[in-house]
This record gives C-alpha cells, structure tokens and sequence, in this order.
C-alpha cells in the first residue's frame, strides 16, 4: 500500500497466506490474477454499491504495473468483515461437528461435508491486529457499526454473494463462501479492498463436486492442504512451498480466471 496524498496505490503481491502466516516464497503472477478478478467483480456490481476505485489506469512511468494495482479512494473500513457462506465447510465445518451450528447458527441435523445451505449465511467477524480474526453473532456487528450499517452491508454481501455464485455456476465454478469488506467514504458506504477472489472465497470445480468430502479447490485451499499434511505449528516462520505447489496453485488460479472471464 503507497500513499499518493488524496488516494492510495494498492499492490498485490505474489506472496501468499495460510493461517495468518505469509510463507518464504509466493506464486508467480498471482498478483495479477487476483486484481484482474477483483476489477472484473468490481465492474459488474458497480451500479449496485459504489467502490473505492478511482482509476485503473496508471501514470506511464508506473503502467509495467498496471496489471497488479489498483489506485483506490481513502476510506475508513468498518471494523467488521463480511463473510457469507453458501455451503457448509472448512472452519463452519468443524464448529457443526462439534455443535451441530455455524457461528452459532443452528443447522439442520445430519448435513454432509462441503453440502450447500438452504439460504447463505451471514456470519460476520471481528479484524484483529493479530493472531485470528474472530466470529461475531449479527447482534454484536449492530452493538460494533450500529444497526442501520450492519443491516445494509449484510444485504449488499448476500445479495452480490448470490448473484455471483449463480454467475459463477454457469461457468463452472461453485463460489462456496467469500469475505467482503466495506468503508466509509463522506458517510456513504463503499466496497473495498478485493472482491471473490480465490484469496477471499473458496472456488470449487463444479463437475467435481461431491458432498461429503472436502473439494477440490481453485483456491488457496490447496496450499493450506499441503500445509496439514506437514509437522508445522502454523507459527512463523511459514515452510517453503515446493515448487509442485507453486505450479499447480498457479494453474488453479489460472483456471478459475479463464472460467469467470469466458
């Protein structure tokens, strides 16, 4: 992130995250990839919430890098995230086999891994300064941003998650679940940061989709797979990726934005 004076210049890198800890080496061009996904998403939903872009393009002596930034407004982010699950999995997994809900949500009895919800879930949480972000109830998001703020941006991240999923589905892809953050820009309410991106969302190849097991991912997924299959505390220092998982997480990446764009 660099300060332009009124606006800010947002780079994403090619290093990559899994439990909150950014490992020694990244994925080649996976910056890229994640800012054209996020343009594209911001393009398509721009009539329905406003959005921190001011331009896509840059001044000459910076367009080598054009492909992975984005020039965006100065906002103040909510002190909540948006997080919207359409299917039941990864942490939400968990928390129903032990308590048969999601973020307190009660669930039916005996749904399968990785089964789609009968309406997506809205299921803030807190931003830490460090270690994990914690889940919040609706309630406690009204007690954080006030009732008028919450409501609004849980209708904006269910109904973009929706349309997006039915969007993505047509091409292929199941959007599983995916985080949205909003801000606050002369007290109107603006989308930021990225956009269901395969770092914001979980990606599924829909013709391999099977429910009552974990998926295959187009996203990050597969790097945290590989990262459970190691003797690693998830503490810093993050194990060097091999170059297999480089490669394949890549092609993941890749695919998914071929899908989306066709």
């Amino acid at each position: 992130m660099f300060d332009l004076g009124d606006s800010l210049l947002m780079l994403a890198s090619c290093r990559i995250s899994a439990y909150d800890v950014v490992m020694p080496n990244g994925i080649p061009r996976k910056g890229e990839v994640l800012t054209q996904i996020s343009h594209f998403w911001f393009d398509k939903y721009a009539d329905l919430v406003p959005n921190h872009r001011v331009a896509d393009g840059l001044p000459d002596h910076l367009a080598h890098l054009a492909p992975r930034s984005m020039v965006v407004k100065k906002a103040e982010p909510l002190e909540i995230e948006c997080i919207v699950r359409g299917y039941i999995a990864g942490s939400g997994w968990k928390e129903y086999q032990r308590e048969g809900t999601v973020c307190g949500i009660q669930l039916p009895e005996n749904l399968l891994e990785s089964a789609e919800l009968e309406q997506p879930l809205f299921t803030p949480s807190t931003k830490a300064d460090e270690g994990h972000d914690e889940n919040i109830s609706f309630g406690q998001a009204v007690e954080i941003e006030g009732r008028e703020v919450a409501e609004k941006v849980r209708d904006l991240s269910l109904q973009i998650y929706t349309e997006a999923r039915e969007y993505a589905r047509e091409r292929g892809i199941i959007i599983a679940d995916t985080k949205f953050e909003f801000g606050k820009l002369d007290g109107e309410l603006i989308l930021i940061d990225e956009v269901l991106t395969p770092d914001s969302s979980r990606f599924w190849p829909l013709d391999e989709y099977e429910p009552g097991r974990g998926q295959h991912a187009y996203d990050k997924q597969f790097v945290r797979d590989y990262l459970e299959t190691l003797d690693w505390d998830k503490t810093p220092p993050g194990p060097v990726l091999p170059d297999e998982i480089v490669t394949n997480t890549l092609a993941k990446y890749k695919d998914a934005t071929a899908r989306l764009f066709h």
